[in-house]
């Protein structure tokens, strides 16, 4: 069958998919790992093969032109089937070999995981682990990974989840740091504590540290910052105190729990995967050793 004349190019369609979904050029390229010229000029063209305009300009914001919005709803259906193919191939692949991408927080990929990378690469050495070490919840229907380690069961239809051994989080700080406190003894002086905090979001660790006697308010968070690794760095080097797992201060010796007669928060440990990835025998293989490695 011929090509259809001004067919557009699926990479310019999904440049402009992740302009839309991210809000502007900028954060799309990110997303897509491109330059913002180079995702300008795959819109730019995607715009002249079609002989529509896509985007005006309001001042620094795109909004989408009425044809741009008709566009969009077809290219996303598109999109949607599109990834729904890729889903089905990758479930079907018996190959032990291939990639395998694990989401989670950046403090698990760098402190938690690599005992596990290490077994992976001697018993699996076909299997390339890819591992997006983000806060943020990376969306498994859209492929963005394969596997979530994540603390909270997610509710999406079309996931597998289960639930590994909890985990439990104190509050550690270095000793140099408890020493010029005094080396605080219950949650009263230990809310005198400059703690890091996340840049928001903070008030559930505040209401468990409040129902384990420890009065914290927004104005023990002096520090604030997006990166787990940041915030536990300026833990070890006795700037701050912080709230985190067992197996991440554990592996801190730099770091001591702050006030051991505080009752620990539980923190629960899920691994999730899309439905029909696990029954991709590498997905499967990696979803395991995660399970055996978290109980």
């Amino acid at each position: 069958m011929s090509e259809l004349p001004n067919s557009p190019d699926w990479n310019q369609m999904r440049a402009l998919l992740a302009t839309v979904d991210a809000g502007s050029l900028s954060a799309a390229a990110k997303r897509l790992g491109l330059t913002q010229p180079t995702l300008g000029r795959q819109v730019a063209a995607l715009e002249e093969s079609l002989g529509i305009a896509i985007f005006e300009r309001l001042g620094r914001r795109l909004a989408l032109t009425e044809a741009g919005a008709q566009l969009v709803a077809h290219l996303r259906a598109m999109g949607e089937a599109a990834e729904r193919v890729a889903m089905t191939a990758a479930g079907q692949s018996q190959a032990i070999e291939g990639v395998v991408r694990i989401t989670t927080a950046d403090i698990y990929a760098g402190h938690v995981l690599p005992p596990l990378l290490e077994r992976i690469r001697k018993e699996a050495p076909a299997i390339r682990v890819e591992v997006l070490a983000t806060g943020s919840i990376s969306d498994l229907l859209r492929r963005e990974a394969d596997i979530a380690i994540r603390h909270v069961r997610p509710d999406q239809d079309g996931l597998i989840a289960r639930r590994c051994k909890d985990t439990r989080a104190y509050i550690y700080g270095a000793p140099a740091l408890l020493e010029r406190m005094g080396n605080p003894a219950n949650g009263e002086a230990l809310a005198r504590g400059d703690f890091v905090g996340a840049m928001q979001g903070n008030e559930d660790f505040m209401a468990q540290m409040r129902a384990r006697g420890v009065p914290l308010s927004e104005a023990n968070f002096r520090l604030a910052t997006q990166s787990g690794m940041t915030g536990w760095e300026w833990v070890r080097k006795g700037m701050v105190l912080s709230g985190m797992v067992e197996a991440v201060g554990q592996a801190t010796p730099e770091v001591r729990i702050a006030v051991p007669s505080i009752d620990p928060i539980v923190v629960p440990v899920w691994l999730v995967t899309h439905r029909e990835l696990h029954t991709s025998r590498r997905i499967r293989l990696v979803f395991d050793m995660l399970a055996e490695h978290f109980s």
